[in-house]
């Protein structure tokens, strides 16, 4: 089982049925559709190619949000230094002279002398003049247009919604089409995540709060709670706060979620050259490498498996190094000693990590509705897989992002007033064959604090033994 779980994005280059079994079998936990680009039309039949050929694997649809780019494009514009180009706000602009943007009112927010930076600060404007709806700027670098690419103007305060139209009909989209997460950009504050809340619905997809963004670092405290998971979006981030800082934020965010059983998933140019390259550098191994050991449960690769030319090859290398890292992480946890606390779930995970580094425990089974359960004990990081066994097969899928867990779905009804599911539950794993003769298995259920369920317990269990009791191979099961 992979502990740190990777996410790659589906598009034209991976987005057939072999290539998505070799993602998968070459260590892809995650596969993330990206709403900035395509249409609606191409989202919903990549969704349903990869429900059809690797329906295990949750999917994450990413909310372009308040982030500005530019529109759609017959073609890639180069632009060389000193040219003069123009962008525009205008709808439906199919000019050759002009850059159509997606924020309908820039050319309202800026002035002569603001900076435009393009495609990961690439390229670089300077605004001239506003004429109407065009925005009439002078290149300082070398450059390309490209559709669907970012812009971000530093330092000029934008008037831009949170959620656009746009944005609303994508996420009535992700929620009809039951995706497991979406992805929301630019999230400043916990009232954001509400109002997305409101939209999906109690049993619509899970919210991942990209971290982008100076306002996201300073709510950083209400986001984790707010929040099924985080994504730290270094290209961004590194353009609204500093380059140089990005290290030290990525650090901050993921040391405040592991405090809040936060997952986090890190992004942008894990692997950048093998877009093109079949071979990484060493400083994005190092980077990799760094990210696993700061406790990121997920790693994110972009445009090397949705447009490069090595995907499979690009995937099957981060497994290697973030199994690498793993277990060196996991013999630094093995060696380590727990805080003291107040929280019942926090003190049942660490007497989980205790219980799995004295006993020869070989699986860890979380009974779990919501699966707060396996974030707990996924937090604590413990060297034994962790199968999340949940009665809800979309929340199932969704344990996939946490580290070092297997979601499992089984048909049993689980009870908050007594144990009968839990042998249930054992059994069909047995059946299932994840609990095999010589386990030993350490079996938990752990509470949400503020659900006023009180249920939480450890129980430790030979495999053998629980055959032999239980009768799994000749009496008729009772679960059944």
């Amino acid at each position: 089982m992979n502990r740190v779980k990777i996410v790659a994005t589906i598009g034209p280059s991976t987005n057939h049925s072999n290539l998505l079994r070799s993602l998968q079998e070459s260590g892809m936990d995650v596969a993330r559709v990206n709403g900035s680009h395509g249409d609606l039309n191409w989202h919903e039949k990549a969704i349903a190619l990869l429900r059809k050929v690797v329906p295990d694997i949750p999917v994450l649809f990413d909310i372009p949000g308040r982030k500005i780019r530019i529109g759609r494009l017959d073609r890639d514009w180069v632009v060389a230094p000193l040219q003069q180009v123009t962008l525009t706000t205008e709808d439906g602009v199919h000019e050759q002279d002009k850059v159509p943007v997606t924020y309908c009112n820039l050319h309202r927010d800026l002035a002569p002398g603001d900076t435009i930076l393009v495609d990961d600060t690439l390229l670089r404007l300077t605004v001239v003049d506003i004429v109407g709806r065009d925005i009439r700027c002078q290149a300082k670098t070398a450059g390309q247009f490209r559709s669907g690419k970012g812009i971000h103007i530093p330092q000029v305060e934008l008037h831009n919604e949170f959620l656009s139209n746009r944005d609303r009909q994508l996420i009535d989209f992700a929620t009809h089409s039951g995706v497991d997460f979406i992805g929301l950009s630019f999230v400043g504050n916990a009232s954001q995540i509400g109002d997305v809340r409101a939209l999906v619905g109690e049993k619509g997809p899970q919210i991942i709060s990209k971290i982008e963004t100076q306002e996201a670092i300073d709510h950083l405290d209400e986001l984790v709670k707010v929040s099924d998971g985080l994504m730290i979006d270094r290209g961004d981030l590194s353009m609204e706060t500093s380059i140089e800082s990005v290290a030290l934020l990525q650090k901050q965010v993921l040391s405040e979620a592991q405090r809040a059983d936060c997952p986090v998933i890190v992004a942008t140019e894990m692997l950048q050259s093998m877009v093109n390259r079949p071979i990484p550098t060493k400083a994005e191994v190092n980077d990799i490498t760094c990210a696993v050991l700061d406790g990121a449960s997920a790693l994110m690769l972009s445009e090397e498996t949705a447009a490069g030319r090595f995907p499979v090859e690009a995937v099957s290398l981060m497994r290697q190094v973030a199994n690498t890292a793993s277990e060196h992480l996991q013999a630094l946890f093995d060696q380590g000693k727990s805080q003291d606390t107040e929280s019942v779930p926090q003190a049942i995970g660490d007497a989980i990590s205790l219980i799995c580094r004295r006993l020869k425990v070989t699986k860890i089974v979380a009974i779990t509705i919501s699966g707060y359960a396996a974030s707990v004990i996924a937090s604590k990081m413990p060297r034994q897989p962790i199968l999340a066994v949940s009665n809800d097969a979309d929340a199932a899928r969704r344990f996939n992002l946490l580290r070092g867990v297997k979601g499992i779905h089984v048909n049993i009804p689980f009870s908050r007033t007594n144990m009968n599911h839990i042998p249930c539950c054992l059994e069909a794993l047995w059946k299932r064959g994840d609990l095999v003769e010589k386990d030993l298995v350490l079996v938990t259920a752990v509470s949400y604090p503020k659900s006023g369920n009180r249920m939480n317990f450890i129980e430790t269990h030979r495999v053998s033994d629980l055959r032999e009791s239980l009768g799994w191979d000749s009496a008729p099961s009772f679960c059944t």
